[in-house]
């Protein structure tokens, strides 16, 4: 029986433009005139994940992202630049970089397979209710999502020895070599066990990030509209928190770029996508379950927000696959 390091041995037809022309296709990665990976190169319309082997036999010149990637060494290392510092992985090692950092990569020889993860910023706002644990992964990704400033950071895991989170990164593997109908639906589940995971293994972070933001209030924040979306408001958050609300406003826009207004608008509109999906519910109904009265209104933000309406979006993703 064939293993998973022997499915991924096999040139690429990206390997094999590599290996023709001895030079990284910038075309192929981006259509800006810096070298800022683009998403919708990988990513069907409406996916925020998805996992691939990284191109072996070429160093990759200095570049960023317009997502979050992670960078698994499934065998093998992998070495490269990480804004200023050197940083070597071995294998079982990964890295979290957000998208405001620059890094460069050595190549990679034929037997250092390393598996990239492609992550829209969106979906980390799924998941920001788990981690309410306070921690530098959940400051990590504050400051990746909702910081007001772009700052470059990254956050390596050496997590080799670890059993929990190597289980669920196999599992995706699996996934990426043999995929099915489930396949999406399966690797966001397990991508946001994984996120749980490396949270709760601080104790494998390599201990030189240095991470800016860890306020509190951001995180209850967020709790709080995953809680009470329907009928969730300024002024009861800063009840609960004890702060005048002019006060906790000025501190949810400075520090995510965003008014409490339109997090919660993002995190209703989320739901009412999975409803739409995943019910028969008629979409008045999903409007007043998520918090609007005003079935107009729902309806005007919706088609503003995804560029459809609620029927086509529904008639769109109900006969596809899980995603």
């Amino acid at each position: 029986m064939v293993g998973l390091l022997e499915k991924m041995l096999p040139l690429t037809e990206e390997e094999k433009d590599i290996l023709e022309y001895r030079r990284v296709m910038k075309a192929r990665y981006t259509s800006k005139q810096q070298f800022i990976i683009e998403a919708n190169k990988f990513l069907a319309p409406g996916t925020e994940i998805m996992i691939r082997k990284h191109t072996r036999f070429i160093d990759f010149p200095p570049h960023r992202h317009d997502y979050i990637e992670m960078n698994y060494v499934y065998n093998g290392s992998l070495k490269q630049t990480i804004g200023d510092r050197a940083v070597e992985l071995q294998k079982g090692e990964l890295v979290v970089l957000n998208q405001h950092i620059e890094h460069e990569i050595e190549a990679c020889g034929t037997e250092d397979i390393i598996i990239n993860f492609i992550i829209q910023p969106s979906f980390f706002n799924y998941i920001f209710s788990f981690l309410n644990v306070e921690g530098p992964f959940y400051s990590f990704l504050i400051d990746s999502i909702h910081g007001s400033e772009p700052l470059g950071q990254f956050l390596y895991f050496k997590c080799a020895k670890e059993a929990s989170v190597q289980q669920l990164l196999r599992k995706m593997v699996e996934e990426m070599m043999e995929p099915d109908a489930y396949s999406q639906a399966s690797i966001k589940l397990y991508v946001g066990m994984l996120m749980i995971e490396l949270a709760k293994k601080a104790n494998t972070l390599d201990g030189k990030q240095k991470l800016s933001l860890h306020n509190q209030w951001i995180r209850q924040t967020f709790a709080y509209i995953d809680e009470q979306y329907k009928h969730a408001s300024l002024y009861e958050l800063a009840k609960r928190l004890n702060q005048p609300h002019y006060l906790l406003s000025k501190v949810i826009k400075k520090q995510t770029g965003k008014t409490f207004k339109a997090l919660l608008q993002e995190r209703r509109l989320d739901i009412a996508k999975e409803l739409l999906v995943q019910s028969d519910l008629p979409v008045s109904v999903i409007a007043q379950e998520i918090g609007y009265d005003n079935f107009s209104y729902f309806y005007q933000i919706f088609k503003k927000h995804f560029h459809t309406t609620p029927l086509v979006y529904r008639k769109k993703h109900a006969s596809s696959p899980p995603q």
